[in-house]
């Protein structure tokens, strides 16, 4: 019997899970969680073989959990809407076993979670492609850069911070816009977010 753990914030969604694994013969719901932190409780407690994760969760997100889970001999699939490559690119660091987007078919997911038993790997095909294509543009310091800017700092508090020059930092950010193909900082946050590189 594969012993299952479910995180999930939607409470609907968490049931529907819960009902559709417990048809299938060889597979048995042990716990249910509403957060990476119940979810990382869970898996203490029932030790299950896979633990079904969202990654937008109150508390801790399914990544974090992951994250920590990482090495643990529970596999974790993430299953998600967001088809981000930042976000797959954290999953496949975090060694996850799998990453489904919740729109494929629900028969998919139990054959999934049979494959993932069987030892090997399962990721969404669009995110497979989408990761080749869109890599993470930015250097290490351009990122720094961009998540101090993020925190409302301004180039003056930046330069000191990183010790570099207020034109360092202005070179910085015109490259940084450049990259992302962008015309000022709120847009590159919001494009570095959307792509789910922000770490």
């Amino acid at each position: 019997m594969i012993r299952i753990i479910i995180a999930e914030d939607q409470r609907m969604l968490l049931g529907a899970l819960g009902s559709l694994l417990d048809l299938e013969e060889d597979m048995e719901v042990v716990g249910k969680a509403r957060n990476g932190e119940e979810a990382l409780a869970l898996v203490k407690q029932q030790n299950p073989d896979i633990c079904i994760m969202d990654i937008e969760m109150p508390l801790k997100s399914g990544l974090e959990a992951a994250e920590e889970l990482k090495g643990h001999p529970c596999k974790v699939i993430i299953l998600t809407t967001f088809a981000r490559s930042g976000y797959f690119e954290r999953a496949r660091k975090a060694e996850v076993s799998g990453y489904l987007l919740k729109d494929s078919p629900s028969e998919e997911l139990a054959n999934s979670i049979r494959i993932i038993m069987d030892g090997r790997r399962v990721y969404a095909p669009e995110l497979v492609d989408m990761a080749y294509e869109n890599e993470n543009p930015l250097t290490e310091r351009e990122e720094q850069v961009l998540k101090l800017i993020a925190e409302g700092k301004t180039t003056k508090e930046i330069a000191k911070q990183l010790y570099l020059t207020n034109g360092t930092v202005r070179n910085y950010v015109s490259v940084i816009l450049d990259k992302l193909e962008v015309s000022n900082r709120i847009e590159a946050i919001s494009r570095f977010k959307e792509k789910g590189w922000f770490k």
